[in-house]
């Protein structure tokens, strides 16, 4: 069987998406999903989703990590496939669309390069010593770091998602800094189990957890570098809920073409 599929980026979070509303592929196949991700014998890329007919929503977003198993929301993923449904003209600038963390809505620019995304309402965020743990979607774990242009991200990072306390379920893995307005992030991400250029719900960890560290509240832009490029948070906070979240940056075709499963 052959499947077309359409590649995306958005920051160097790369993708494949695959028009599913026919429900012709039965993606419950891990080893399926792993081959397609893996970058020597595959399509690569950080993940693959599949875009779905879903009633009352203009498409449902059903993701997969790179391991092959199904994976909590993806915040760069959920910005391209806006940008692949506007590509496949079942949206036009703005969207309502389902994902596993519930309903998500979003804005894409007219040219279709350029994407914001409604993430979920955050009320809760913790302290595990100096660091933070919150959801925004999907679990993280965010930190301070110096010099993180040469840290080790991979090593450090998967020392922390396999500890005793998160090793479990896994978690991301984010490392930050402060860099001109705004701050220099590195992801270790699960399901991935290393690196990534770019983590979406990762950088919008971020934005909240440095939010509440420096104590600020009210209406909030953050930027943020990323190794793949610049995102942008903007967001609400009372000093106790975390509302009108919104994920912006880039979303990019990159190719298209067919495989055989």
């Amino acid at each position: 069987m052959k499947i077309h599929f359409y590649k995306y980026q958005g920051a160097g979070n790369d993708f494949i998406l695959v028009d599913n509303r026919q429900s012709v592929v039965n993606h419950h196949n891990p080893a399926m999903i792993s081959k397609l991700c893996d970058r020597r014998f595959g399509i690569g890329g950080d993940g693959i989703m599949f875009l779905q007919y879903k009633e009352g929503y203009d498409f449902e977003m059903v993701y997969y990590n790179a391991d092959g198993q199904p994976s909590s929301m993806c915040g760069n993923g959920g910005r391209c496939i806006v940008a692949f449904a506007k590509h496949l003209g079942i949206i036009s600038t703005d969207t309502d669309f389902l994902a596993v963390d519930g309903p998500h809505h979003a804005k894409i620019s007219e040219h279709g390069d350029w994407v914001s995304l409604q993430m979920i309402d955050v009320d809760t965020i913790t302290q595990d010593e100096e660091a933070y743990v919150l959801n925004t979607g999907s679990p993280h774990y965010v930190a301070f770091a110096d010099g993180l242009d040469h840290k080790n991200v991979y090593a450090d990072g998967y020392a922390i998602r396999n500890n005793d306390t998160y090793k479990a379920n896994g978690i991301n893995v984010n490392f930050v800094e402060p860099a001109d307005s705004g701050y220099f992030v590195r992801t270790f991400e699960r399901g991935v189990e290393d690196e990534t250029y770019a983590c979406g719900t990762g950088v919008t960890a971020v934005a909240l957890a440095m939010a509440k560290h420096h104590n600020q509240t009210g209406s909030i832009q953050t930027p943020i570098k990323v190794l793949g490029g610049n995102l942008n948070i903007r967001f609400d906070y009372n000093g106790i809920s975390f509302t009108n979240i919104f994920l912006e940056g880039p979303a990019m075709l990159v190719f298209a073409g067919e495989v055989e499963v």
